[in-house]
């Protein structure tokens, strides 16, 4: 089973822009890999995911245009740009495996059933 380090994550001001990195121990080039994300207090949530066989790129509704995600096969990483961060977007952001359905509606919840890195947590804070 494929193991995912996330990176990037940090204290960044309102309007501010990260890149979160996900790093795989394996070849990423046949897994579809997504993005999730946590807030105190709350579920866990889909944000973004990309295909392993054509390069799809899927994002929940609420997120579509400030986000975007994209792979790098011969680094075996895949990447989350997030730009026009907002204190709601403050959680532990987590790389994963097998997602939910397949492929992710951008209004239906997503979930996963692979493997999951430790996260790395993003405050977005003045």
């Amino acid at each position: 089973q494929v193991q995912l380090v996330e990176s990037g994550g940090g204290l960044v001001q309102p309007g501010g822009s990260l890149r979160l990195s996900c790093k795989a121990s394996g070849r990423l080039d046949y897994i579809s890999i997504g993005w999730f994300r946590q807030a105190p207090g709350k579920e866990r949530e889909g944000v973004a995911a990309i295909s392993s066989e054509d390069g799809s790129k899927y994002y929940v509704d609420s997120l579509k245009g400030r986000f975007t995600i994209s792979r790098d096969n011969a680094k075996n990483t895949v990447y989350l740009q997030m730009n026009t961060l907002n204190s709601e977007d403050t959680a532990m952001y987590y790389c994963v495996t097998g997602v939910f359905p397949w492929p992710p509606h951008p209004s239906i919840s997503w979930s996963y059933f692979g493997s999951t890195g430790r996260g790395t947590q993003v405050t977005v804070s003045s």
